[in-house]
């Protein structure tokens, strides 16, 4: 695994969820789900040892935005000719219904987020016939904090939502491909 970061600061979230935690569950274990809310493209093998590595496409707009987060818009706008991000990581821990944990990093150099690098850890918790779901971001260097602070206020809304039996609808930080 890489080398940790020295310092590091968690992004913590709670959020309830109107369904129940196997439901919920599955939107981080089953691709065809996870891209409902977030990313194009998931390949995600949920047991320990397992790939979990998900494909964001970012329309050229959002580019700069991104890279103003992170201080480093002209390396963005270089170093994404295809406008393909990918994070990369393994699950290290899957408790069904009840806890994930995995590695998570970027395979682009320029984020200072190596593949593996972080942890993000995430439980469902039963409450009633609605779930709620925590989730810290550990490990990130503070120059990526922004960033993924950023990205996972945009995504978990949706996650809610789509979890929920929703249309969370077109994603705005990705690019849309004609049919």
């Amino acid at each position: 695994m890489p080398e940790t970061p020295s310092e590091t600061s968690p992004l913590e979230y709670e959020l309830r969820v109107a369904a129940r935690p196997e439901t919920v569950f599955a939107f981080f274990t089953d691709p065809r789900k996870m891209t409902q809310w977030m990313g194009a493209q998931a390949t995600l093998d949920p047991r320990p040892g397992g790939i979990c590595r998900i494909v964001f496409r970012p329309p050229e707009e959002k580019i700069g935005e991104f890279g103003a987060l992170l201080g480093v818009a002209e390396e963005l706008d270089r170093g994404s000719v295809e406008n393909v991000s990918v994070m990369m990581g393994e699950f290290v821990e899957v408790d069904p219904h009840r806890r994930i944990v995995l590695t998570w990093g970027l395979e682009q150099e320029i984020l200072a987020v190596p593949p593996q690098s972080t942890a993000v850890e995430i439980s469902f918790v039963r409450d009633g016939e609605e779930t709620i779901v925590r989730l810290t971001h550990r490990r990130l260097p503070p120059a990526a904090v922004a960033f993924h602070r950023a990205g996972w206020e945009h995504f978990l809304p949706r996650l809610a939502i789509a979890a929920e039996g929703g249309d969370p609808g077109p994603d705005s930080w990705q690019a849309h491909q004609a049919s």
